[in-house]
């Protein structure tokens, strides 16, 4: 008799009776959508897992989330209590097949369950699950409805508490939304019922597991090489650049990358909601904000961190995302002497980025009139680039525009490079086109003659089409 055979067998000696009538009179399953994929046939062995899997929790309790515990420390006890469990339910299976059957438990409890196969797989970049049944992922730029589920509301709850608790944060009905992070640095928010009417919702950002660098990105078209040595110059002469983008763009990415410009010599204070950022220098400190614990108190946000990196004597400021009043801090200290400074907005343009800067320096509450936020921004910032996601979903950058300063009462912008779309696409919808200098020579050049800093003529050489310019 084979394993699945003899779980099957074992199955039917543990069922209630109750199961066993539902068995005989089964009810009519409604057909699925079309489109929709099936769920995965449940079979004997994944009842016998579930089954062993809720006795374990069971005995464990709290100690599968106790923070004083390693990981080869839980995964010792979690070994032995399986052992007992699978010893109690008295299955009939050989010494291969019940190490084999405790080791995929293991790996199910201590491990992320059914989303661990897709945190392996590097073709997969986002992983959302719309409650315990609808687990979908982005591959290619495209999303796509996965076969994974998970067996209850309770075990989707389970893994959310697993990832959370691990970097010291709580979701429960009094903090029912959180974002934390996974120990690769991937990106993860939950938010949990009554928030999430459909169930427990998780959405993981995957990082890949060495940091793409710029001769990855120009391979994905992000970049085109004089673009690539453009943005090299511009971190190294210290232009305080602003990444844009809308949500999923790879502005992160982007910035990472950026960062990798940065000389070793310099000592950098990234400061982030959820630490992303994987900077590759020696001297590097990282700040992360903290959340209001139980009684609404202990919050350090952004911009408490912002200020007191000022007196922590960085060269370099990253900040990794600017979504509120901290943009003032940034634009004020991008202006005192901390030159070089990098971070990333929401926004759909350069312009967009301005004025999207605008409102959130308005959001510090310092009633500042509107000219003197623009003469700000203006004489802060040096450089916006703009990253798009296209139709075809590859993530382009489409602008590397120069702020040049201030005419009446407008921030005046200039193009360096725009994506040129008038190649058209190909057979399979793939945008042709790239970015291309328009022609026109940056201010800021100047600045890398005064350091001695050069580039090569190629990189304002080709000039993009009149019908090309966004």
């Amino acid at each position: 008799m084979n394993l699945a055979s003899r779980l099957a067998a074992a199955q039917g000696r543990h069922a209630a009776p109750e199961a066993v009538a539902v068995e005989s009179a089964p009810a009519p399953v409604p057909a699925p959508r079309a489109g929709t994929p099936a769920a995965p046939p449940t079979d004997a062995l994944s009842k016998l897992k579930d089954r062993v899997a809720k006795a374990l929790f069971e005995r464990m309790g709290n100690r599968m989330n106790d923070p004083t515990l390693s990981e080869d420390q839980l995964r010792t006890i979690v070994l032995g209590e399986l052992d007992e469990v699978v010893e109690e339910e008295r299955v009939p299976l050989s010494a291969e097949e019940r190490q084999r059957l405790t080791a995929e438990l293991a790996d199910d409890v201590l491990g992320f369950g059914p989303l661990q196969r897709l945190l392996d797989d590097p073709t997969v970049t986002e992983i959302m699950c719309n409650g315990p049944e609808m687990v979908y992922v982005e591959q290619g730029g495209k999303l796509v409805r996965t076969g994974s589920r998970f067996t209850s509301e309770e075990h989707l709850r389970r893994v959310i508490d697993r990832i959370v608790s691990r970097v010291g944060r709580r979701i429960d009905e009094s903090s029912p939304l959180v974002d934390a992070r996974l120990a690769d640095g991937s990106r993860v928010n939950a938010i949990i019922p009554p928030l999430a009417f459909s169930g427990s919702t998780l959405t993981i950002r995957k990082f890949a597991k060495d940091p793409f660098g710029v001769d990855d990105l120009i391979g994905f078209g992000t970049l085109s090489p004089e673009m690539a040595e453009l943005l090299h110059a511009c971190v190294e002469a210290r232009l305080n650049i602003i990444v844009s983008g809308g949500t999923g763009t790879g502005k992160t990415t982007l910035l990472n990358v950026l960062s990798s410009f940065i000389p070793e010599g310099e000592r950098i204070v990234t400061i982030e909601d959820a630490v992303e950022l994987q900077l590759q220098q020696d001297h590097v400190v990282r700040l992360e904000s903290r959340p209001p614990n139980i009684e609404g108190r202990g919050a350090i946000t952004i911009r408490d961190l912002v200020r007191n990196s000022l007196r922590m004597r960085p060269d370099r400021i990253v900040v990794g995302e600017c979504r509120g009043g901290e943009s003032l801090d940034m634009l004020q200290a991008m202006n005192t002497g901390h030159d070089g400074s990098l971070s990333t907005v929401h926004a759909n343009s350069p312009r967009d980025a301005v004025a999207r800067l605008e409102t959130l320096v308005l959001m510090a509450g310092m009633d500042l009139p509107l000219r003197a936020i623009r003469e700000q921004i203006a004489s802060a910032v040096d450089v916006v680039v703009q990253l798009t996601r296209l139709r075809d979903g590859t993530r382009r950058v489409t602008h590397v525009t120069e702020v040049q300063g201030m005419e009446g009462e407008t921030v005046t912008l200039q193009d360096a490079f725009v994506f040129d779309y008038s190649a058209g696409v190909d057979a399979s919808g793939r945008f042709l086109g790239k970015p291309v200098p328009t022609g026109v020579r940056p201010r800021f050049t100047d600045r890398f003659d005064e350091l001695g800093i050069t580039v090569s003529s190629r990189v304002f050489g080709t000039v993009a089409p009149r019908r090309g310019w966004a």
